[in-house]
């Protein structure tokens, strides 16, 4: 069972770094040079931010589960919402699905405290 819940916590720690790259990719689409480099940047930085603040485990403003655990999943479908923008529906349906079952794994294995 250990190597399930190390496995379902790495899996986690992936889709964070896929929904960053996913914040960039939409942000460095935006029409115009200028928009698509500022926003390329600002978006995936925002989100790292705001995930390092509220929702990263050492942090000492990291929100309680029962706020935490909705504002992770938006940042989750936010992400998916960026890959469908840019046309990557595929990508973005399959990006939700994975979501979705870490979600209910990390509810069945109790770990949403880590």
């Amino acid at each position: 069972m250990s190597a399930l819940n190390d496995a379902n916590l790495a899996l986690k720690f992936v889709l964070e770094l896929l929904a960053i790259a996913a914040f960039a990719y939409w942000g460095a689409s935006l029409d115009g040079v200028l928009v698509s480099v500022i926003v390329g940047i600002a978006a995936p930085a925002s989100a790292a931010a705001l995930w390092g603040l509220f929702a990263a485990p050492r942090s000492s403003r990291r929100l309680p589960t029962r706020a935490r655990v909705p504002f992770e999943l938006g940042v989750f479908a936010l992400a998916a919402g960026g890959l469908l923008a840019v046309d990557w529906t595929a990508v973005a349906v399959v990006f939700a699905l994975v979501v979705i079952v870490n979600a209910a794994l990390l509810a069945r294995l109790d770990q949403w405290e880590q």
